[in-house]
């Protein structure tokens, strides 16, 4: 599969079943604007910057909500938690999804604000790629963000939802407030875009940061 990163918590994820586009945001986003097409959208939360899927063409089924799914032969696994650390009475709910496809298992926080109990750990379950927010402010903290990679124990990790030169006045740190001190390899991806198959991820996590 090949994993795109389009900014913020958006990602195009191309497979040989078909292809998910993640969080899309909308033209008051400035993130440059690329034409995006799906079969399926996952909205983690009805947030303007992660909501926009009248910008995605090919009547892609949409997925917003917590329960199974499964289309062209893609499951996906909806998972509630909150958007803050007082239960969602700040910011309100999110949905965790999990996706499977060629045999990889990918698993998309959206914009989690929370510590994920164990019962969430346990619904999440194995996950090899992971998309993880690690801005802070809106989502968890940095440090948070490592502690949750390290409770998942993915074999490749994706930040997301950090501030960059596109959206700069936001409250947001930047990405590399998270890579101070990792505990895990880094690998910089010279491209927004990466491909991964199930023989090529790593045996223990690693951290994949994709250029926006």
């Amino acid at each position: 599969m090949v994993i795109e990163y389009n900014g913020h918590a958006c990602f195009t994820i191309k497979t040989s079943l078909g292809t998910i586009v993640t969080d899309p945001f909308g033209e008051d986003i400035p993130y440059p604007i690329k034409e995006l097409s799906a079969d399926i959208i996952t909205v983690s939360h009805d947030h303007f910057d992660h909501n926009a899927i009248k910008r995605v063409k090919g009547n892609p089924y949409i997925v917003k909500d917590v329960g199974e799914y499964i289309h062209r032969g893609i499951r996906i696994k909806g998972i509630k938690a909150a958007h803050d650390k007082t239960k969602g009475t700040q910011r309100g709910q999110v949905n965790i999804f999990n996706i499977e496809a060629e045999g990889i298992k990918l698993c998309h926080l959206g914009d989690l604000g929370e510590i994920l109990s164990e019962g969430q750990l346990k619904e999440v379950g194995d996950v090899d790629i992971l998309f993880i927010p690690v801005g802070g402010f809106y989502t968890i903290e940095p440090d948070e963000a490592k502690a949750t990679i390290k409770s998942i124990n993915p074999k490749v990790a994706i930040p997301m939802h950090y501030k960059t030169d596109y959206i700069k006045g936001w409250s947001i740190k930047p990405v590399d407030e998270f890579l101070k001190d990792i505990p895990y390899p880094l690998r910089r991806i010279e491209s927004n875009k990466v491909e991964i198959n199930k023989e090529t991820l790593p045996k223990s996590i690693e951290v994949y940061l994709l250029k926006v």
